[in-house]
């Protein structure tokens, strides 16, 4: 194999043409190439190698050789790594921003809280190398003691989405380093390089010894199944649909691999009747259109009480009106480009069909190339196209409820169980809804698009298993060992 023209440099124009396995920059050779396309211009960034699966076993061998010296390293030794990470990342921040705009046509306020977030759970993930605690436990035993041990899990597979790339492999891969592991990971074919290859190059660069990370950029169907089912990978980090989660995690249990997944979501907006209507439809835009609505925590439906419903949907719809549209390198533009054709041909049909199905349109539904207005949907109820699915873009439909029991029934009308929101000016009356809806993180007073590095992010029903953040994800990266001492002489029956 020949090493590609790799350069260090972090820039959308840079050399990104190689996968990256034990250290090396690995050419493209014969394998097939992916082209990365700016969803803005649909012009091509870049050609990556689509790796096969013999490229994942190589990196999951790597991985495996590596795993055990780095287990061995101190935790200050891990935690500088990580920490140094993080530096890059601000370092790097024009670059990494312009890599965000141009690869996934993330906004600015995206670019914000993804660069941002990013750095804030990165310095977070350092910590864990120190937080990995066991325990001494009396023993029923004279004589004995019992010592509990947290130890690496060895080898973390990662399979991260393309909608907010960098956090979300990132939230993964660091916390799995940190924490003694080393991983393998595929990121989406749409952000291979905001998703992957820029992680290959900031650990590269902040001195992780080869084979600790490497990075496989490939399709679902091949690269993705194979670090899935591979029997050397011991946790599965899945981010994306329910439908491929469902495969994802199959593929682990196979190998007996914890499958951490975090999946699709339907998520409820509540409005009670003694809402604050400024403070709700304020949140409510936030939440439905931050990232074009691709995010899995994003409002997919508004339930607002049948007496604030119309001033609501005319608010709301106004406000969705006035976000710009266009080009995410323009600091201004609130409303970039989906990601693919596929993805804005669903949301569209979703739109078309809940109108045929007797919603009324207030405001946008009409797209221009990868482009989709803000579109707003009244007279909605949950059964229609675009609120019993996740339609995963900048779509609102609003549905009329009566009393605080309909609200909670048509909140938890769904498979899924990702995040909620309530809002009321009574915050007890509010919490008191929060507690009866089923989902695995509800905000009372805000909306759904909130991530905090030190807070369980995981959901229930068909949003997934497992969480990440905190104690949670080190939970779930490491692996529990009872060694016990006996420190006298034991009497036996026989």
């Amino acid at each position: 194999m020949s090493e590609p023209d790799i350069d260090q440099q972090i820039a959308i124009d840079a050399a990104w043409n190689g996968l990256y396995v034990d250290g090396e920059w690995v050419a493209p050779d014969d394998r097939d190439t992916i082209d990365v396309r700016n969803p803005t211009t649909r012009e091509s960034i870049a050609e990556v190698p689509a790796a096969s699966s013999e490229d994942v076993d190589r990196a999951f061998a790597a991985a495996t050789r590596a795993q055990g010296e780095w287990a061995d390293t101190t935790p200050d030794e891990r935690a500088a790594v990580v920490r140094e990470v993080a530096n890059l990342i601000d370092e790097y921040e024009a670059e990494i921003r312009d890599l965000l705009a141009v690869e996934t046509g993330a906004t600015k306020p995206r670019q914000d809280i993804e660069h941002g977030g990013t750095v804030t759970f990165v310095h977070d993930a350092a910590s864990f190398a120190f937080r990995a605690s066991g325990g001494h436990n009396q023993s029923k035993i004279p004589g004995k003691e019992n010592i509990i041990q947290r130890e690496p899990v060895g080898v973390v597979g990662v399979i991260s989405p393309w909608n907010v790339p960098m956090k979300l492999s990132i939230r993964a891969v660091a916390p799995a380093i940190a924490l003694g592991n080393s991983v393998v990971l595929k990121p989406a074919e749409e952000s291979s390089i905001s998703g992957g290859l820029l992680l290959a190059k900031l650990f590269e660069k902040a001195g992780l010894p080869d084979g600790v990370l490497n990075v496989v950029t490939g399709t679902g169907p091949e690269a993705g199944d194979r670090v899935a089912s591979h029997p050397d990978g011991d946790v599965i980090a899945f981010t994306g649909s329910t439908g491929a989660g469902r495969l994802v995690g199959h593929n682990a249990i196979d190998h007996f691999a914890f499958p951490a997944l975090e999946l699709g979501g339907n998520n409820p907006h509540v409005v009670l009747a003694d809402a604050d209507l400024d403070e709700a439809v304020a949140a409510g835009t936030f939440g439905s259109f931050w990232n074009q609505g691709q995010v899995c925590i994003s409002i997919n439906r508004h339930l607002v009480h049948e007496s604030l419903y119309d001033e609501y949907a005319e608010r709301f719809a106004e406000r969705a009106s006035e976000l710009k549209v266009g080009d995410p390198l323009d600091d201004e533009v609130v409303i970039g480009p989906i990601i693919n054709e596929s993805q804005r041909d669903e949301m569209l049909d979703y739109i078309d069909r809940t109108v045929e199905q007797g919603a009324t349109l207030e405001t946008g539904g009409e797209g221009d190339g990868l482009f989709v207005e803000p579109t707003v949907l009244t007279n909605v109820t949950n059964d229609m196209a675009a609120a019993c699915n996740e339609h995963f873009g900048p779509v609102a439909p609003i549905i009329p409820f009566s009393d605080d029991d309909e609200a909670v029934e048509l909140a938890n009308d769904t498979e899924y169980g990702l995040a909620a929101s309530v809002h009321s000016t009574d915050r007890g009356r509010a919490r008191d809804v929060a507690d009866r809806i089923d989902a695995g993180m509800v905000h009372v007073n805000d909306q759904t698009v909130n991530v905090e590095p030190h807070v369980p992010f995981g959901g229930v029903k068909d949003s997934g298993m497992g969480r990440y953040n905190g104690k949670w994800i080190i939970d779930e990266f490491t692996q529990t060992k009872w060694t016990s001492i006996q420190r006298e002489p034991r009497e036996y029956p026989f």
